[in-house]
């Protein structure tokens, strides 16, 4: 089972007070249903919202409801179920959907007009037309993708109530209001009301907050380990240098000791030698004092090379 459908599942377990329920049909309804031949039709997969949505409507309306099912092309392997009852105009204009046969681009101000309301007319947008990506899965996302430009924008402002700074984007198929933020949407799922689906999806966001914590230290780790065993392959070549052109002893005695316990110690950072090496001769040395010897093997390697280049020109 999908998060989104987890989530959906959860949202029709919720309470609804008689306004709630009336604004949550409308938000679900206006964007879900299908008129033909003065008949309604509801398509759903999900067996549980199908259920839903019939309950809700039988107790509320006069006329005949059945639920039928339909051949899926949509290469899904669970049945599509179809909820369908006659065309009623008086229902159609009481849940915000049309008035005197004409569509209504935006839902009437009486059944959003309270917080609860708004919070349930949203929750039926989404069992509709929403989805929402699992946060162990993939990127963080949660987008409604709806039909009617007015709706979307309707839409998006009612989510923007809630501080979601919630975008909107014209699609192929249609418009496509979305969050993007991990924290934004949970609040959203708050503002559903799924708390099993808020506490899942906040495990799974710290559980991955640390992971990259822990994934950022470790490539901080590795690139620092690099850059150390750098530092001490170009010194220990320096010093090969040196050995080739017989100019170890051109070396004064505390670069001499550096020399030897480099030699000794490869992979050592400059801090870990300058420790080995107050320890073992106790004698004081820092991080600074160490590269500036290793500065001095460094020029004499330099000057030794030059002056063999300039020997070979001369030939």
């Amino acid at each position: 089972m999908s998060f989104t459908t987890k989530v959906k599942n959860e949202i029709i377990t919720t309470s609804f007070a008689e306004t709630e329920l009336l604004a949550c049909l409308s938000g679900y309804l206006r964007n879900s249903i299908e008129i033909q031949k003065e008949q309604v039709f509801i398509y759903s997969e999900n067996n549980a919202l199908v259920q839903f949505l019939y309950h809700s409507l039988e107790t509320r309306v006069e006329f005949p409801i059945s639920i039928t099912e339909k051949e899926n092309r949509n290469f899904s392997k669970n049945p599509l179920k179809v909820i369908s009852f006659p065309k009623n105009e008086s229902f159609l204009e009481k849940i915000g959907y049309s008035k005197e046969n004409c569509y209504l681009p935006v839902v009437p101000s009486y059944l959003v007009d309270g917080n609860a309301e708004i919070r349930a007319y949203l929750k039926g947008v989404f069992l509709a037309k929403g989805s929402c990506n699992d946060p162990k899965t993939s990127r963080y996302h949660m987008e409604i993708l709806l039909e009617h430009a007015e709706e979307a924008i309707f839409v998006q402002k009612l989510l923007n109530l809630f501080d979601f700074n919630a975008k909107l984007l014209n699609r192929e198929k249609g418009y496509m209001v979305y969050l993007k933020e991990a924290e934004t949407i949970s609040d959203f799922l708050k503002v559903m009301g799924v708390n099993q689906a808020v506490l899942y999806f906040e495990n799974v966001r710290i559980y991955r907050n640390q992971k990259n914590y822990t994934n950022r230290l470790n490539n901080c780790e590795q690139a620092n380990m690099d850059k150390v065993i750098e530092t001490a392959m170009g010194q220990l070549k320096d010093m090969e240098i040196i050995r080739s052109h017989m100019g170890f002893d051109l070396l004064d005695e505390k670069t001499k000791e550096v020399f030897f316990y480099r030699e000794k110690y490869k992979e050592a950072s400059l801090k870990e030698l300058a420790e080995i090496i107050s320890f073992e001769t106790g004698k004081k040395i820092t991080k600074s004092g160490l590269n500036h010897r290793f500065r001095k093997i460094k020029e004499l390697a330099e000057k030794l090379v030059s002056i063999e280049k300039k020997e070979e020109d001369r030939k």
